[in-house]
């Protein structure tokens, strides 16, 4: 599954943001709640399934 941030920036499972220490194949349930967008600093609140 992908999420999308209000700013466009994806959030895809299998990828997952390795850049930012999230595994690939991190589910988005998984994925902290402190995670921010890293292109904008939104909160996960704000992403969207995609």
């Amino acid at each position: 599954m992908k999420y999308e941030c209000v700013c466009g920036y994806i959030y895809d499972e299998t990828a997952g943001d390795e850049d930012n220490g999230i595994d690939a194949g991190t589910v988005w349930d998984d994925v902290p709640n402190t995670f921010t967008c890293p292109l904008c600093g939104a909160g996960k609140d704000l992403f969207a399934l995609q």
